[in-house]
């Protein structure tokens, strides 16, 4: 029904953004990387899924639509809603959470908040034939160091998507504990 929503950022209270289209003010539940793109008081432009209830009307905010077709998919999984749908997207990039998937990676879906292992093994079997086909050679799995890295620049106040370019910046070939990863990223920024 609503699938796209362009106007102006009048509220970030993540995980909500207010955005106001044509003087009616929309309250969106964003994804980390939509709330990454927004900047309070300039145009915004969110891909959306609108969920109908009997008692609510709740629209969902994307970066992308890969971000909402992924969105749509989880939320065929038994007992994944759209708050675990989104906290999933927030904490995993779309080909991150793909490929986690095709390779039965429990531990990188669980990374999420509110998913357990036992969740994370239920999206893994409820998906992994629907995405298998895919292609998800891209993609690349952080290793547990990784994401520690991702999660203290994340926690530093950088964004998801600066925190995953500045650990690409990093050497590949060299062996870097977290201390001095983190150090490295942190110079990234510099």
């Amino acid at each position: 029904m609503i699938s796209r929503l362009r106007g102006t950022v009048l509220a970030i209270r993540p995980p909500i953004a207010i955005i106001d289209v044509g003087g009616v003010g929309f309250r969106v539940s964003c994804s980390q990387a939509a709330l990454d793109t927004l900047d309070l008081g300039r145009s915004s432009d969110l891909h959306t899924h609108l969920i109908v209830r009997e008692d609510d009307l709740s629209l969902y905010g994307f970066a992308s639509e890969e971000e909402v077709s992924l969105f749509q998919t989880l939320l065929g999984v038994s007992g994944i809603g759209p708050r675990t749908g989104l906290s999933i997207l927030s904490r995993l990039q779309p080909e991150a959470l793909r490929a986690a998937i095709v390779s039965d990676r429990v531990d990188v879906i669980s990374q999420a908040p509110g998913i357990g292992k036992k969740t994370a093994e239920k999206i893994i079997f409820a998906l992994k034939d629907k995405l298998g086909g895919l292609d998800t050679a891209p993609a690349v799995l952080l290793s547990a160091v990784d994401t520690e890295v991702i999660s203290a620049l994340t926690t530093l106040g950088y964004s998801i998507a600066e925190a995953q370019a500045a650990l690409q910046s990093l050497p590949r070939g060299e062996k870097l504990d977290l201390e001095e990863k983190i150090r490295r990223a942190l110079g990234y920024f510099a």
